[in-house]
């Protein structure tokens, strides 16, 4: 059974990406198509930021691209013999509060330890946040994108904890992107499940999905790594057949197993 991923690759090159590697284990056939394209600003601001680690609290990070801003920043050799000499081990002091595992990797990259990977989602972090953050105390520098939802620095805001956010990065659909559904749709037909990696992929690509598949959209599975993806899915009519239990390969290939119904061999 086909499963097509509207997600970007992972960032590195060792091996598979995991998320095809994983539903491989549960027999199905899973594709991969980016969707989104990033173009990444502010860095001198953020680096300015991150020179100062006196003036704040602590990190946030609930994406991936935040520490791909970061990363570009550090390309430079002289931010880069700053960080590694002086500012790395000044940040390590403060908590570096991330969302998931992915973005928990990108922090330790860059030699920082992450803490709340397990909170799953913005709700949650907060939470966490919240419950060991002092109010009143510095702010927390949170580079972000520009499509970043608003539930973070409210609830964090009604706790009176400070947050400093950062705009590092602009989201846009990628240039191939209806070249790319069009080419699968021809050469592998309708697929049993497409999943949706974010608010900005039900945006970019169900208009197309449905014209692509027509008649029978209403036989897909339609799947959201997390909670806030599904409520984007709802939003615009479209019925969720599976919500990850958690945002990764194995959370994402049981829930799609349970609803397609299929026996793991």
């Amino acid at each position: 059974m086909k499963v097509l991923l509207l997600k970007d690759p992972k960032d590195n090159d060792s091996g598979p990406d995991p998320y095809i590697k994983e539903l491989g284990l549960y027999g199905f056939e899973a594709t991969l198509i980016p969707v989104l394209s990033f173009e990444f600003i502010s860095l001198e601001s953020l680096f300015e930021k991150l020179s100062h680690p006196e003036c704040y609290g602590g990190l946030v990070f609930t994406s991936p691209r935040a520490l791909e801003a970061i990363k570009i920043c550090l390309k430079e050799n002289s931010k880069s013999e700053a960080w590694s000499k002086t500012l790395k081990q000044r940040w390590n002091s403060k908590p570096a509060y991330v969302v998931g595992k992915a973005t928990a990797a990108l922090v330790e990259e860059i030699g920082l330890t992450p803490q709340g990977e397990k909170s799953g989602n913005a709700e949650k972090l907060a939470e966490y946040i919240c419950s060991r953050e002092k109010p009143n105390s510095s702010a927390l520098l949170f580079p972000c994108g520009a499509l970043k939802r608003e539930v973070l620095p409210t609830v964090l805001g009604e706790k009176g904890v400070p947050l400093e956010s950062l705009t590092v990065y602009q989201t846009a659909q990628r240039a191939d992107l209806q070249e790319s559904l069009g080419s699968y749709f021809s050469k592998q037909g309708v697929p049993a499940s497409v999943v949706f990696f974010s608010p900005s992929g039900v945006k970019f690509c169900l208009q197309h999905i449905q014209q692509l598949s027509g008649a029978v959209t209403n036989h897909i599975k339609f799947a959201a790594i997390g909670p806030t993806t599904a409520e984007a899915m709802e939003a615009a009519g479209l019925p969720v057949s599976c919500t990850a239990e958690s945002p990764t390969p194995q959370g994402l290939a049981a829930g799609i197993q349970k609803a397609l119904h299929v026996q793991n061999c």
